[in-house]
């Protein structure tokens, strides 16, 4: 499913590009960014630049749905365009194109742009996919039941709150909210004291659906226009008191970060692996989920990492320190699975709808997707390097959520930053 757009060998003009960690030419990601003093604009990330699409030599259709100050339009042509639009750019920027000095002037230095949020949310879902986090938590709010039973028969999501979804760097304020204590009479409404990060892929849906309609499992990826990271935060103090019976609330909408470049399913081709065997015994998907080609290539290996950086840290000029390491290969259910379930009650999905894919946790504690089963409930603190613990996360903390994919043979690539730090409660 490679092409010439994946090849190792292709270097480009931009020398940032050759060699960079996160945005070689064999990623380009798209995303929405303001060179400065100047107004948003769709932009293609290469090396340490950003390439502004209006100005690039491609295709009318998309020019024109590029025009805009967000990738909606550009979404909604689905992969055939979008795949013309990576091979134009990949040739464009390649070295030895010819097109270097039409196009120089129209690089952007990143260090020097704001970036916005790709795409105008309409509705944003998040899922529980990975299996090892539901357990971890299941075991915090309920011990005696942690997986519950259609956990394995059924994508569980819920929907949540687009208006607060924000770009990477972006505060997030401390929510407040009812909270009770288990030895409490009544609850209190106070500052969220057990606030805490979640480790997650998102997915951008391109083309949509009409309102009773479904999508096929087998044709879902065709409406998958991209991925990026998210922090869906989380007060777990509000979430204990308030998520039965209906699930999440308050605890879970006061802000969601996600990062500002969307990397295409075409760039993460190479990274493409089989879903993972489910364990013996696991009951295997109903068929409306299941599809053969999805299972042999429908999961990703992507390494999915969690730093911390607190005022302590940077005043002693110390680097940000990693909590976690998973990977995207421990989600139970594929990005096609969820699209399909979204879709299979003939709820309509639009160009710009977010899909969370919920925490994705490793099996061990060293890949543990949020604080809530790193500190087990808050009971073991995480010890850092500057000699701070942290049980729940504190004012002046900085997360920061990266993912790499990697493989033998291909150039390793990024998503870039996904962070934020806290504010105080208002």
């Amino acid at each position: 499913m490679t092409d010439a757009t994946h090849d190792p060998a292709l270097r480009s003009w931009v020398s940032s590009a050759n060699g960079h960690g996160e945005f070689p030419i064999q990623n380009l990601p798209l995303g929405v960014f303001a060179p400065p003093g100047g107004a948003a604009r769709v932009g293609v990330a290469i090396g340490d630049v950003i390439l502004d699409l209006a100005a690039a030599p491609v295709a009318e259709d998309v020019r024109e749905a590029a025009a805009g100050p967000s990738l909606n339009a550009l979404f909604a042509l689905g992969a055939g365009p979008r795949k013309e639009l990576r091979a134009r750019l990949s040739a464009l920027l390649a070295e030895g194109s010819g097109h270097r000095a039409a196009l120089e002037p129209h690089l952007h230095r990143a260090a020097d742009c704001a970036l916005h949020l790709p795409a105008r949310i309409g509705d944003y879902t998040d899922f529980y996919v990975g299996i090892h986090h539901a357990t971890n938590i299941g075991k915090v709010f309920r011990p005696d039941n942690p997986l519950l039973p259609n956990y394995k028969h059924v994508p569980i999501g819920y929907h949540g709150r687009a208006s607060s979804v924000r770009v990477s760097g972006t505060p997030v304020r401390r929510p407040k909210g009812q909270i009770k204590a288990p030895d409490a009479e009544a609850p209190r409404y106070a500052p969220c004291e057990r606030l805490d990060y979640e480790l997650e892929l998102a997915v951008w849906i391109g083309p949509g659906s009409a309102l009773g309609d479904t999508i096929p499992v087998g044709q879902a990826e065709a409406h998958v226009a991209g991925y990026c990271l998210l922090n869906d935060w989380s007060a777990r103090d509000i979430q204990a008191w308030e998520y039965q019976p209906l699930g999440p609330f308050l605890a879970k909408n006061f802000g969601s970060t996600v990062s500002p470049w969307v990397v295409t399913p075409e760039a993460l081709e190479p990274f493409r692996i089989a879903q993972p065997a489910r364990p013996e015994g696991d009951p295997a998907p109903l068929p409306y989920l299941m599809d053969e080609a999805d299972q042999s290539r429908g999961a990703f290996d992507l390494m999915l990492e969690v730093l911390i950086l607190t005022p302590a840290m940077r005043e002693k000029g110390m680097p940000a320190h990693r909590l976690s390491l998973s990977n995207a290969r421990h989600m139970y259910w594929t990005v096609a699975q969820m699209v399909a379930h979204h879709s299979s009650n003939g709820c309509d999905l639009n160009p710009g709808d977010l899909l969370g894919s919920g925490t994705i946790s490793a099996p061990d504690e060293t890949g543990f997707g949020s604080l809530l089963e790193t500190t087990r409930g808050g009971k073991e603190p995480v010890r850092l390097p500057s000699g701070e613990t942290r049980r729940f996360l504190e004012d002046g903390d900085e997360i920061i959520l990266r993912a790499r994919a990697a493989r033998e043979g291909s150039v390793p690539i990024g998503f870039g930053d996904c962070r934020a730090t806290i504010l105080p409660a208002n």
